[in-house]
């Protein structure tokens, strides 16, 4: 819950000689709003093709679509492929109704994988130095944008954003009927998401595919900020 921000508001008020806070936002009149049409006539199954082709321009960014009864065979599969060894995912009644478990619980402990939960009991400390030295990490997206190739994640409890950024390899969850055109219907969604509750995420993040830079040089370098690779699951029939 936010606290303090009356003071806080009226402070920076007659700083600007107001008088009032207006709590509402102001009305927005644009005469085109072209950022609002791209896209948005198309359905999911009209935005796969976008997202797919997208994802192809991003560097080290591989999708594959599945039904959510084939999600656990492709989790693993994906786990496989980028070498296994240890894993951090998130404390997620979505992954859970997936049947994640058979796979933390049982498959990779026998494949003697390290396997970390989010655990908000163990507190920030260990729980981000659990998941850094995982190679692979695994979250439930919110959201996908087609048109950036990007998916978006609320970080909350049990739901470490460290999972997202820390280990080598990104694995997404992604239901195919939350695939957006673009980061115009994100924020519209984001706010209907949150619009009857204060208690909002402790993040939301938008990863486009792996870490990027090209700061040096412009000689983009991979991998320099958080993973190396990002592997999407879109759970078609969901």
């Amino acid at each position: 819950m936010i606290q303090n921000r009356t003071p806080f508001l009226n402070k920076i008020s007659a700083s600007l000689n107001r008088t009032e806070i207006n709590a509402q936002p102001p009305v927005k009149e644009w005469q085109h709003r072209p950022v609002e049409k791209k896209l948005s006539h198309l359905t999911s199954d009209e935005l796969m093709p976008a997202f797919i082709e997208q994802c192809g321009v991003l560097k080290n960014t591989t999708i594959v679509e599945v039904e959510a009864a084939q999600a656990m065979k492709e989790i693993d599969a994906a786990v496989q492929k980028f070498g296994g060894q240890s894993v951090a995912l998130w404390d997620d009644e979505r992954l859970t109704a997936l049947g994640i478990e058979q796979l933390t619980t049982s498959k990779w402990i026998d494949e003697g994988m390290a396997v970390h939960i989010w655990d908000s009991a163990l507190g920030r400390t260990e729980n981000f130095e659990r998941t850094n030295a995982s190679n692979i990490g695994i979250a439930y997206a919110e959201y996908a944008l087609a048109e950036s190739g990007t998916v978006v994640l609320y970080s909350a409890e049990g739901q470490g954003k460290a999972v997202g950024l820390l280990p080598n390899v990104f694995i997404a969850i992604v239901k195919k009927s939350t695939l957006l055109p673009r980061m115009t219907q994100a924020a519209s969604k984001i706010k209907e998401d949150f619009a009857n509750t204060q208690l909002l995420p402790a993040a939301v993040d938008f990863i486009s595919g792996p870490s990027n830079s090209a700061d040096i040089e412009m000689d983009l370098v991979v991998g320099v900020h958080g993973p190396i690779f990002a592997h999407y699951i879109v759970l078609s029939d969901q």
